[in-house]
């Protein structure tokens, strides 16, 4: 007798339940059930201020340090470290992902999407709160991206060095300031990277990929769409609190530093990847177009 074969849905969107698996994994690693996770700014680990703040020092005394004492060094070639990295950051973001949209979709089609970005019950569960938690800690592994540009003697640049660290305080900023919006910016910015780090993974290995440019235009999508989000949960925040005469859809949950601090480091990464994209990409067709030129100069003489 063949077993049935589980259908994909919105309330299963991966046609099996994926938390009762995570649960049983997260109980053989912390010795406590899901359930008995409470998130206690100060008291959780990684969550004062202060810690934070030290965390993110320390990153930047290491790499910048490190590229110092690299001057005179030869570069380690690290590779087989390098591919093992990047994909245990592929295998989590998309195993937060999938856990994510599982708790996210149903939501959506039951509620809407007003109720899952402002309401505690839709965008901050406990379930969304572990999972905020857990992506909150990978932003700390993911520092370790800089520690091998450093160790392989590879440029840092301001957009890369800039971008893990805010990322990691904005993590902890929205988490401590309870923003029912971030499950959008988390999931957009999961999805970028699976692609992402498999990206790093294949090209690790010495695997030729020819969409490189595509994870940019992806990113820079990701913060276009991550802005519409949260600068309408801020605006009808503050338009209800402060300006009631305002039209608005009425309180949206989160602290006020929160939701400001999201909007300043949103934007700048827009920004940011946008220069990025147009002095990486728009100024290479010229260049590549030169060679060729040169080339063909020289063939002809």
């Amino acid at each position: 007798m063949s077993l049935p074969i589980p259908m994909p849905s919105l309330s299963h969107p991966f046609g099996i339940h994926l938390w009762p698996h995570f649960s049983r994994a997260f109980t053989a690693l912390t010795g406590k059930t899901p359930s008995e996770f409470h998130l206690q700014p100060g008291v959780t680990p990684m969550t004062t201020l202060q810690g934070t703040l030290v965390s993110l020092a320390t990153y930047y005394v290491v790499i910048f340090g490190g590229r110092q004492l690299m001057k005179n060094q030869a570069p380690f070639k690290l590779q087989t470290l390098f591919i093992i990295h990047n994909f245990i950051l592929t295998l989590i973001s998309g195993g937060l992902l999938a856990l994510f949209l599982e708790q996210i979709l149903p939501t959506l089609r039951q509620d809407g999407v007003l109720h899952a970005i402002c309401d505690a019950r839709g965008g901050w569960t406990d379930e969304l709160v572990l999972l905020y938690y857990l992506n909150y800690l990978t932003k700390y592994l993911e520092l370790a991206d800089t520690v091998f540009l450093v160790l392989k003697k590879k440029p840092l640049t301001f957009l890369h060095t800039y971008h893990h660290g805010a990322t990691a305080l904005l993590c902890y900023v929205e988490l401590v300031g309870r923003t029912s919006v971030s499950w959008v910016p988390i999931t957009l910015n999961l999805t970028v990277h699976v692609v992402m780090y498999w990206y790093y993974f294949q090209s690790a290995r010495g695997i030729k990929i020819w969409w490189k440019r595509y994870i940019t235009i992806l990113q820079i999508a990701q913060f276009v769409i991550d802005i519409g989000f949260i600068y309408f949960a801020s605006y009808t925040y503050f338009a209800s609190t402060y300006f009631p005469w305002a039209p608005n859809t009425g309180h949206c949950m989160g602290e006020e530093y929160a939701a400001a601090f999201g909007v300043f480091i949103i934007s700048s990464y827009l920004l940011l990847f946008v220069s990025f994209y147009a002095t990486t990409y728009k100024q290479a067709a010229p260049r590549l177009l030169s060679s060729a030129r040169a080339l063909g100069g020289k063939k002809g003489l």
